[in-house]
């Protein structure tokens, strides 16, 4: 029985007539490169942060930088519009340049190029998404926007010469998802980002006449799959709160029997919490492994984020009572201190059946407050099965530094993913359990969580 229920837990479902998930940076950013040359009529970027000072391809000698890539396009497609819509704190709050945002650069010096910042949020709520739409045909959704510090390689060595900002200065190694689909599904993500724009900017989009359209070269995981798109969004000037996120993530964690693989930024939600105990109360239920991010960055991170984790985690083991949780940081050699893997991927993987792959983080903000888009694969064949599959032994396997295939061989052996993994993590790189912590310790959200953190307020809380 499907746990898709458009109109509470999602928002449409629609046939993507190929999906691939692209892993970590490197393979995005170069796919999206390439999908862009194909553009001829629109490309539509929505995002928390935005750049146009990035190289999508920094490996490349000719690489140019984004800005200059898009102005590019316009000047030799004449039917060609560009549109970007970026959250209006970014001006504060992200990492990417403010300046160009707020005064615009000479790439933007274009009736065809337009940039908007988006003002139409609650105080203190972000605008989350990252999706990048192309002539209706092709769209790309998940953990990424193109700003800086977002680009690696899956070897996430500790050092590379291409991981580094526009001025040249490093930055460490981070972990992320995205996932590429074609067809109706793309057409419906044209129609989730034209309407972000007219409640943005007021201005009424014309829909591109779709086409079949794919990279060259690129494989795909599925074709011709179902997928629905869920979303988050706040109540504002009248428009009704939207949970569909927070929904769909109870839906499908509560689903799950053999296991659930979680990717997780940040690992706070009051939902996760209910739902996962409840899981783990039963003598019978999924293994449950969640990969996060040992140390985020900023002091909102440390203050909110890293305190709830933590109360989190120390709750969900005093409900582990039959050893069925891990939760893990990967490191890329041997010295955690110095070579942490920062995790920035949302996905979510659970019995071979779901594959979620979005925007929203296991945070309460995500769920209520902040807008998000995710999409969900719910397999309906052995082929899709064995699909979603090997994309989580991919995962597996990069965290662990072993192939896909030994991840698949362990977890079919060994009939757990936990033992799975515990059978091939190896000293160097791999993944390693977060500390132990007090089981006596507190286990509520910290003070000022409902104001920087708060959830949802429907009857799934």
């Amino acid at each position: 029985m499907s746990i898709v229920d458009p109109g509470r837990n999602a928002w449409r479902v629609e046939k993507a007539t190929r999906l691939t998930v692209l892993i970590d940076g490197c393979n995005y950013y170069s796919q999206l490169e390439n999908s862009l040359k194909l553009a001829t009529r629109s490309i539509t970027i929505v995002g928390w942060d935005f750049d146009g000072s990035i190289r999508l391809c920094p490996h490349h000698e000719d690489c140019s930088p984004l800005g200059d890539f898009l102005r590019e396009l316009v000047d030799a497609k004449p039917g060609l519009m560009v549109r970007i819509l970026v959250w209006s704190g970014a001006l504060v709050h992200t990492p990417g340049a403010t300046v160009p945002l707020l005064w615009g650069d000479k790439w933007e010096q274009c009736d065809r190029i337009i940039v908007k910042l988006d003002r139409e949020h609650p105080l203190h709520a972000s605008h989350h998404q990252k999706i990048v739409v192309i002539d209706d045909s092709l769209a790309f959704v998940g953990g990424m926007d193109l700003t800086v510090r977002r680009w690696d390689t899956c070897a996430h060595e500790e050092t590379n010469e291409f991981r580094c900002h526009p001025d040249g200065t490093p930055h460490n190694p981070i972990h992320d998802v995205q996932m590429l689909v074609s067809g109706p599904a793309a057409a419906a993500l044209g129609d989730l980002t034209r309407e972000r724009w007219r409640i943005a900017t007021g201005e009424e989009l014309t829909a591109s006449p779709p086409r079949e359209m794919w990279i060259d070269g690129l494989g795909e995981d599925f074709r011709d799959v179902s997928v629905a798109i869920a979303r988050t969004a706040p109540a504002r000037n009248g428009r009704p709160a939207i949970e569909e996120v927070a929904e769909l993530t109870a839906d499908l964690l509560l689903a799950a029997r053999r296991y659930i693989y979680i990717e997780a930024q940040y690992f706070t939600a009051r939902i996760v919490r209910r739902v996962l105990a409840q899981s783990l109360a039963g003598r019978e239920g999924p293994d449950i492994v969640v990969i996060a991010t040992r140390a985020p960055h900023g002091h909102v991170e440390r203050l909110i984020m890293n305190k709830n984790r933590d109360r989190l985690l120390r709750y969900l083991r005093r409900a582990d009572k039959h050893n069925r949780l891990r939760m893990f940081y990967p490191v890329v050699a041997g010295t955690p201190s110095v070579c942490d893997l920062q995790i920035h991927s949302k996905v979510v993987i659970a019995d071979d059946r779901w594959l979620r792959v979005g925007s929203a983080n296991l945070n309460n903000r995500s769920m209520a407050l902040d807008t998000e888009c995710d999409v969900l694969l719910e397999a309906t064949s052995d082929t899709e099965r064995s699909a979603i599959a090997s994309i989580r032994d991919r995962l597996v396997g990069e965290h662990l530094g072993a192939e896909a295939q030994l991840v698949s061989e362990a977890v079919r052996s060994e009939r757990s993913l936990i033992r799975a993994i515990e059978e091939l993590n190896g000293s160097g790189r791999g993944l390693r359990p977060f500390p132990e912590l007090d089981l006596e310790g507190p286990v509520r959200p910290v003070v000022g969580t409902d104001i920087l953190d708060p959830g949802p307020a429907s009857r799934i809380v």
